[in-house]
């Protein structure tokens, strides 16, 4: 398997805050430390091999309250590199040996992310041939004819010119409403899986279902299916057999190894050193359980052991209970990149409402179109959502920029729910419309705690 390219190799770290910048407004600090962390994992790779061993990543924390940019930073960072990537809630682990998912399934879990990934690179670079193949089973199925039939050599041409036509008409998606019986693998769990059930499997801390699925082989069954779905089914088949499972399994440990990234979301969920009564299975017996993967450790995997000195970790969370120095001093020192994200201002929200490539205007506006209803937001239509989600965000629980969501939700409920019937219609959001539809209903404290 030739060397992947990695995700981050072509962008510079300003670059990758220009992509950033796209989606996510303000918080520099942050774009900026993950970007040096992204582009550091390809420099460890130029610098000469005696050396990379040596050079670990720099982990990092992001601190700032809820519903400013945080997990969204770490959502556009996965799809920008591709690099195995894996977001999880630090607060759904429990200590070991009480119930819950043990810290290995994180790694367990990137292990995967980073299979799939492979193996989809490798299907598509072999999806031609896979697609010639499974056409030409199709073909059978229609001609009647298996391939492993021998054939009259009287009956040769006319066979030929069938085939011919029927291929052309394939191609042309004239015969895919067609019902063809073709033989695919029967994917329903073997008995003995389904009495342990997937999350007794991963406590387990080997993946018995595999296990199962290599000593009772998936049965293959006949179903009568459309072309199309036939061609989609076959070819599938026809990659995955094209492809080496061994070869994927170790350009996949390759890239966790030496590229994965784990963001660690609510750690602050773990943060806190002392306990009340009893053993503390979600504070400090996580962060300890958490510091050697963090350190570097090796975790078995099904897909065989996988080291962890090399993966970068960034985590984040609001510390408004806690805060970092709350974090075991062991767990601290993994971390030495700390930045702040801000908290947003008004201007900010009316930033957030228009400028990014996905903003929350453009999106309403498209939802509507599709119901032939022309929606418009005046400036100072914009002004006042900004100015009445700041206030939301002051009198109730401060959401951040989710505030957003419910103020536009409930603004166009009534448009969203009569826009069927009046197609062609168009509505201009101004402030005085905004304030008539929504001003009372923030100054109202008790009804907004339950509406916005």
């Amino acid at each position: 398997m030739a060397e992947a390219s990695l995700g981050e190799a072509a962008l510079t770290p300003r670059e990758i805050v220009a992509y950033l910048d796209r989606f996510i407004v303000g918080q520099k600090d942050a774009k900026k430390a993950v970007a040096i962390a992204l582009r550091n994992r390809w420099r460890r790779k130029m610098v000469p091999e005696h050396l990379q061993e040596e050079i670990l990543p720099k982990n990092i924390i992001m601190i700032g309250p809820t519903g400013v940019g945080k997990t969204e930073i770490a959502r556009r960072l996965a799809r920008l590199a591709t690099l195995p990537f894996l977001k999880i809630e630090a607060s759904k682990f429990t200590e070991v040996g009480y119930v819950g998912r043990d810290v290995d399934s994180i790694i367990r879990d990137l292990m995967e992310t980073a299979v799939g990934m492979v193996r989809k690179e490798e299907e598509e670079r072999v999806a031609a041939r896979a697609r010639e193949n499974a056409t030409n089973k199709v073909l059978d199925l229609l001609t009647r004819r298996p391939t492993f039939e021998e054939v009259d050599p009287a009956e040769t041409d006319g066979t030929s010119r069938r085939r011919q036509k029927l291929r052309q008409q394939l191609d042309a998606g004239l015969l895919d409403s067609q019902e063809v019986a073709v033989s695919v693998q029967d994917r329903a769990f073997h008995p003995m899986i389904e009495i342990f059930g997937s999350q007794g499997m991963e406590q387990m801390g080997v993946n018995l279902k595999d296990m199962m699925g290599n000593m009772f082989p998936a049965k293959r069954k006949e179903r009568r299916v459309p072309v199309r779905e036939a061609l989609r089914l076959l070819e599938q088949e026809e990659a995955a057999g094209m492809v080496d499972s061994d070869k994927v399994t170790e350009e996949a440990r390759r890239r966790v190894e030496q590229s994965g990234i784990v963001f660690l979301d609510e750690i602050d969920k773990i943060a806190g050193r002392e306990s009340t009564q009893g053993p503390d299975v979600s504070r400090e017996g996580v962060q300890r359980d958490l510091l050697p993967i963090i350190e570097g450790t090796t975790v078995s995997t099904k897909y065989g052991p996988v080291r962890t000195d090399h993966i970068l970790f960034i985590a984040s969370g609001a510390f408004h209970v806690s805060k970092p120095s709350d974090l075991i001093p062991e767990l601290q020192g993994r971390f030495p990149i700390r930045v702040e994200l801000d908290a947003l201002s008004r201007e900010d929200f009316r930033r957030i409402l228009v400028e990014p490539e996905n903003s929350l205007i453009r999106q309403y506006t498209a939802l509507l179109k599709t119901e032939q209803v022309q929606i418009e937001f005046s400036d100072d239509g914009i002004d006042a959502i900004a100015e009445l989600a700041v206030l939301a965000n002051e009198r109730l629980e401060n959401i951040g920029a989710r505030r957003l969501y419910t103020i536009l939700e409930k603004l166009l409920e009534d448009l969203s729910f009569d826009a069927p019937d009046i197609a062609g219609g168009r509505m201009v959001f101004t402030r005085e419309e905004v304030m008539k539809r929504l001003g009372s209903l923030v100054q109202d404290q008790d009804m907004s705690r339950y509406v916005l």
